[in-house]
């Protein structure tokens, strides 16, 4: 198992992309994983505020994860114990509009398999977003499908809609997503952890 974290800390591979973008900002892969980790949040990539922060999911959607989780910022920022690893490692910029831009793919396609290798210790993972489900649920048609169908997925795999609050509507039209899987999500963490 090759150790690619400094590697990856140093990566430019997108400094011209986000140069092009609304931001004009400069690559900063946030690394968050170690080995020995047994919960992996495999989620879509950092925002604004996280590429600022130097730390995953340091905003709303992060205490908004962490309720979820039902883990204290102690234990989320447990590299030991959790590893985060997006599908591209710096925030991909807004567009135009103001909008996030998706994951470059040629971060995961560089990075995302021997990050993974890094972590042959996971027993849980939680896919956060459309973005995460596509490339680990080979069935995935849809997120609120990929939710929903939580006891079909392999064993020790939740997905669950992004924790941002744009996603607070969706949370309200799908009560059954607070009522039935944030109980069993929250049971299987506290195994792992």
């Amino acid at each position: 198992m090759k150790d690619i974290r400094d590697d990856l800390r140093a990566c430019t591979l997108c400094a011209d992309r986000f140069a092009a973008t609304a931001t004009a900002h400069r690559p900063n892969p946030i690394v968050w994983f170690a080995p020995g980790a047994r919960l992996l949040i495999a989620s879509q990539a950092p925002g604004m505020r996280v590429h600022k922060a130097n730390t995953p999911f340091w905003d709303q959607s992060g205490v908004r994860l962490r309720s979820w989780l039902g883990l204290d910022e102690a234990a989320f920022y447990d590299r030991s114990r959790v590893a985060i690893v997006p599908m591209a490692f710096c925030f991909p910029g807004y567009d135009a509009k103001g909008s996030d831009l998706p994951p470059p793919p040629v971060c995961w396609r560089t990075w995302r398999a021997d990050a993974l290798a890094m972590l042959p210790d996971i027993r849980l993972t939680v896919l956060i977003g459309g973005h995460a489900m596509r490339y680990h649920l080979p069935d995935f048609t849809t997120v609120t499908q990929a939710v929903r169908n939580w006891e079909g997925h392999p064993p020790g795999v939740f997905a669950l809609p992004h924790p941002s609050w744009r996603n607070t509507g969706w949370l309200r039209k799908n009560p059954w997503f607070e009522a039935e899987v944030i109980p069993r999500l929250q049971a299987a963490v506290m195994q792992v952890m």
